[in-house]
């Protein structure tokens, strides 16, 4: 197989969209796609679907039988030289009878970075890396900042109106959006390991923050709940919420300051709620902490659906990766409340750039997702 024509390109893009199944299903790990080439044409392919099962290389490999013997693997990400909940990928391979090995990218988590190229090569298999690498960083989003930066890919969801207020002027935000941005938004939630909020927030809208649609916009297919983090410095939200109800409990988290009172802590952890003592910044949990240590309990893609306090310091911070904005065709005016605070850039050669990613109307609404360039932060 030729690896560096339109070909080959064809055969990654497969193997990137077999790959895109898997997003919002696999963490801790990447999702990964792969497609068995040979003669010219796929024999065999295959994603992976969820922590715990078979590999994208395995599933392929199956497909293909007989057939790969000889033929060429195009994958996503460096396959597997170690032995987790499954065998390594490499070992199949090898067995298999691949001649080629077609890479994206280096797989960047330090049990891996390389061990899977290099025992593919002792074994007599060709390896090449680097086609349509950007694309498959971006398909790892948050999988791959974990293991490069050590924190998550963070998301924030905002919904607006049309001239940028979250609530009105008793902070009331029911329902700036429409049922169909809603549904959306559950979209987002399946997709995300983790939904972070503010203490305000949790406050004043009670809310439950679970996924009640997958990606597909599937009820029943959601498999797994986010992890659902309250940023609660000093510990003072009240214990009737439902996040705190037998419920819910057992997959919340309270993010707090040092100083919280232990007994308030206790009663929480009594109810099954985790709490994370965490280091403060402006008198308040610090982002980078909080961030910090989500990418080390492997929550990798963070949606953040705080208020301004909240998701400004993140920005701040630098932490903000995408913004997911659902804007209302409605006006407020200067007595609602703006989403965004101050980042201190005063001037328009100092605006923080980014690029659209998505648009599309959403019932009456209208979503943006826009991608934060890392270089003006």
């Amino acid at each position: 197989m030729r690896t560096n024509g339109s070909a080959a390109a064809r055969f990654m893009a497969r193997a990137l969209e077999l790959a895109g199944k898997g997003c919002g299903r696999t963490s801790p790990n990447p999702a990964v796609g792969a497609v068995v080439v040979r003669g010219g044409r796929i024999v065999g392919e295959g994603w992976h679907r969820c922590a715990g099962a078979d590999h994208a290389e395995v599933v392929a490999l199956r497909q293909a039988g007989e057939k790969a013997r000889g033929a060429t693997m195009v994958v996503t990400l460096e396959p597997c030289a170690h032995h987790g909940r499954t065998p390594p990928c490499v070992d199949a391979l090898v067995r298999a009878g691949i001649a080629r090995c077609v890479v994206a990218v280096r797989d960047p988590h330090a049990i891996v970075n390389g061990r899977g190229l290099r025992r593919l090569r002792q074994a007599g298999i060709a390896v090449e890396v680097g086609l349509m690498s950007e694309a498959a960083r971006e398909l790892l989003g948050g999988y791959w900042l974990a293991h490069t930066a050590g924190r998550p890919r963070v998301t924030w969801k905002l919904a607006v109106t049309l001239d940028g207020k979250v609530a009105d002027r008793r902070r009331r935000s029911k329902w700036i959006t429409g049922p169909d941005a809603r549904r959306m938004v559950h979209a987002l939630r399946a997709a995300s390991d983790a939904i972070v909020i503010g203490a305000g927030t949790a406050r004043a809208d009670d809310p439950r923050l679970t996924a009640r649609a997958d990606a597909r916009g599937r009820r029943p297919g959601v498999r797994r709940q986010p992890l659902r983090v309250v940023c609660d410095t000093r510990l003072r939200l009240p214990p009737a919420l439902r996040l705190f109800g037998p419920s819910l409990a057992s997959g919340t988290v309270v993010a707090c300051g040092a100083e919280a009172l232990a007994t308030r802590a206790t009663a929480l952890e009594r109810r099954g709620v985790t709490v994370w003592r965490l280091p403060l910044k402006g008198g308040h949990v610090s982002p980078a902490a909080l961030a910090g240590r989500l990418a080390r309990e492997g929550r990798y893609e963070v949606l953040l659906e705080s208020g301004p306090t909240l998701g400004t310091a993140w920005l701040r911070a630098g932490l903000v990766d995408r913004i997911a904005l659902f804007t209302a065709p409605a006006v407020l005016g200067a007595e609602g409340l703006p989403w965004l605070g101050p980042l201190g850039r005063g001037s328009l050669a100092r605006a923080l750039p980014g690029r659209i990613a998505a648009q599309a109307g959403v019932g009456r609404d209208a979503f943006v997702m826009v991608e934060l360039s890392r270089e003006g932060r």
